[in-house]
């Protein structure tokens, strides 16, 4: 049964811990260079993907027993609370520009850099751990696709204006702050359930 409370987690989740992210940079980078609806359609089908991979190995995890499941995500998004804080900033993700300008060339460079990019990437993984946790891969898909989709928005239209008034610290630092309060949350779950 679709949940709204469980959209709305995994949504708040995804999106404050991709914001940060490169593929916001390279979503701003690309809204730049090309017509923003193009690129919108790439970056919004690459995350599709994404997500659908992920919602896909949460479905394996559902298998295990539920407080090996709680542990394993409350280990994950610890691990990923400590990526965020130890992570290096890296520079843009350098992008071949499109020969020229048509709707296929302009999605296909959007949609091939965040297929590579994300694959595996700390938001697919916490995508999967929620759908586990929650074991409601519908709500938490769509509340990850539209958190991912959000984050491109942004960056395509005005990234650089919430970069302007939000500091990148800061967004990373509460991105952690979330993860770590999940972890010790699916910890305790584990141990008391």
């Amino acid at each position: 049964m679709f949940s709204f409370t469980v959209m709305a987690i995994a949504f708040g989740v995804i999106f404050i811990a991709e914001l940060p992210d490169k593929t916001a940079l390279a979503s701003l980078m690309l809204g730049a260079r090309y017509r923003a609806s193009y690129v919108f359609a790439g970056v919004a089908a690459a995350f599709a993907v994404h997500v659908a991979l992920a919602i896909a190995a949460a479905s394996v995890l559902t298998l295990l027993p539920d407080r090996l499941v709680q542990a394993v995500v409350g280990v994950l998004f610890l691990a990923g609370a400590a990526m965020l804080l130890l992570k290096k900033g890296d520079g843009e993700e350098e992008v071949k520009p499109p020969a020229d300008q048509s709707f296929w060339k302009v999605s296909g460079a959007g949609f091939m850099l965040i297929l590579v990019a994300e694959f595996g990437d700390l938001t697919q993984i916490m995508t999967a751990n929620l759908a586990a946790k929650y074991e409601d891969p519908i709500s938490v898909g769509i509340g990850a696709v539209l958190a991912l989709w959000a984050v491109a928005g942004i960056g395509i239209l005005g990234g650089r204006t919430l970069m302007k008034y939000v500091p990148l610290s800061l967004i990373t630092k509460i991105a952690a702050a979330v993860m770590s309060a999940l972890g010790v949350f699916s910890l305790y779950e584990a141990v008391v359930a």
